[in-house]
């Protein structure tokens, strides 16, 4: 099983560019992501991945190592090079990010 997070830039550009029906999808890839379908085309590295729904690319990273899969943006068509330079460029604070939430729950896990 792992545990899906949303970034706080994911949530807010999802609120704002999904429609009902493309956030209805989504819900459902994060309960196949949950279980661990990581379904989604890898983008210049296997932990780095993208998944249309309706005009839309979501995109995410999987750390398998913690189980955990971080939504990190939304973009279209035109904004596509430009959101993967974006997310490439901010690798190491999501993983940091991600490592910190896993580490969250341990520790509430533990207690």
């Amino acid at each position: 099983m792992f545990r899906v997070f949303k970034s706080p830039k994911f949530k807010k550009v999802a609120e704002k560019s999904l429609d009902k029906i493309e956030l209805e999808e989504l819900e459902t890839f994060i309960n196949e992501l949950k279980q661990g379908n990581t379904f989604g085309r890898p983008l210049s590295y296997p932990f780095f991945r993208e998944k249309k729904i309706g005009g839309k690319r979501i995109y995410f990273l999987v750390y398998d190592e913690i189980q955990v899969v971080l939504l990190v943006n939304v973009s279209n068509k035109k904004y596509q090079q430009e959101t993967i330079d974006e997310i490439k460029f901010l690798f190491p604070a999501f993983k940091k990010y991600a490592y910190d939430l896993y580490g969250d729950i341990e520790k509430t896990s533990t207690q």
